[in-house]
């Protein structure tokens, strides 16, 4: 059976990366990080949809990114925003390198486990301000990829990249997760990371208007509710 490697953070946007992998026939090898981010608790949920899918495999890697900071994500010290992205700047949600990081590990994990794809849900129509969400680092990444292993440089076994939600609406993202069945009620969005969804960071207001947008209720708990 082919094989994908897919980063599976535990958010709306992996999960549903996720479903579009498994509906295109691959054995699923989910890899998600514990990089001592605010909201760790989107891990419990990873776990969860991992064994949903009936996952091969679901690695787990720890590395430490608050030693690091530059990002409201692993420094307590810099807050949450409430008010959403603009096009104009980049997010203090933004994680130093975390895509180049990831993408690297998913990589010498596609190596080993045999995988010839990697599935990463990153998007750049709500997030057009990171720059490693965006198509253009996507297509770099491949081309330092195609000769970073064994498999790609030596073999020519290419281990390709796939980012099925790449130029979706958070709108289409809901709908796209209903339409495959993926366990949206397992997700965790929320930046602020308590038990129940704070409903008013950036992320927890993105995810609102994409499932009120899709005219879908949102199934998981929010903080009030």
């Amino acid at each position: 059976m082919k094989k994908a490697v897919v980063l599976l953070s535990g958010g709306l946007d992996s999960t549903v990366c996720m479903a579009v992998a498994k509906s295109e026939g691959y054995e699923l090898y989910p890899i998600s990080f514990n990089y001592h981010q605010r909201h760790k608790i989107e891990l419990e949920g990873a776990k969860k949809i991992a064994a949903h899918f009936g996952a091969a495999r679901h690695l787990i890697i720890d590395t430490n990114m608050d030693m690091i900071g530059g990002s409201a994500l692993t420094d307590k010290k810099i807050d949450v925003p409430d008010r959403e992205p603009t096009d104009e700047d980049v997010p203090v949600t933004y994680v130093p390198a975390r895509n180049l990081i990831f993408l690297s590990y998913a990589l010498g994990y596609a190596e080993v486990v045999g995988a010839e794809r990697i599935y990463i849900g990153v998007n750049a129509v709500d997030y057009s301000g990171y720059p490693d969400c965006r198509a253009e680092f996507i297509e770099r990444f491949q081309a330092v990829a195609d000769y970073a292993t064994t498999a790609s440089a030596v073999k020519k076994q290419k281990i390709t990249i796939a980012t099925p939600l790449q130029d979706l609406s958070k709108k289409d993202i809901v709908l796209l997760g209903t339409k495959l069945k993926a366990p949206l009620e397992l997700t965790h969005s929320c930046y602020n990371g308590g038990e129940e969804a704070c409903g008013h960071c950036d992320s927890c207001k993105l995810r609102l208007r994409g499932f009120a947008q899709a005219g879908i209720k949102d199934p998981i708990k929010y903080r009030g509710e």
